[in-house]
């Protein structure tokens, strides 16, 4: 297999991925927004983020999800905790488990992140019918 069919086995394997953790809205969404400025990106994320790192043994995907948010919230970056709220909630983590991780994220973080990540979540969660 030369490096290019490589690469594309990887992206297809990583939109499968991407589609069952983010959602077909979300994942047809991003596709209607591709363009040559930020394909590049979407595809390295496509083959290391989805592909390689969420199909690693060792967590499953509900797991991964919970830290997904708790890092998602110290870096304050509502835009994509947005978006892997749902992915937790596609990956069987429950409302209070949710809650959890930013009740325990303001001893490393702080108040005004943490506080920030629950309110977003509480909106996602209201609009997913999980709260």
């Amino acid at each position: 297999m030369d490096e290019a069919a490589a690469h594309e086995t990887l992206r297809a394997k990583g939109r499968a991925e991407m589609r069952e953790i983010l959602g077909a809205a979300y994942t047809e969404a991003r596709d209607r927004t591709t363009n040559p400025f930020n394909s590049a990106i979407r595809a390295l994320s496509e083959e290391m983020a989805y592909a390689t790192l969420w199909t690693r043994p060792g967590l499953d995907r509900r797991q991964r999800s919970l830290i997904t948010l708790g890092m998602l919230c110290a870096l304050n970056h509502p835009h994509e905790l947005r978006i892997h709220l749902v992915a937790a909630l596609n990956n069987g983590c429950t409302a209070a488990e949710i809650s959890e991780v930013f009740t325990h994220a303001v001893a490393y973080c702080g108040f005004p992140a943490a506080i920030d990540a629950l309110r977003m979540a509480e909106q996602v969660l209201k609009e997913e019918g999980a709260l």
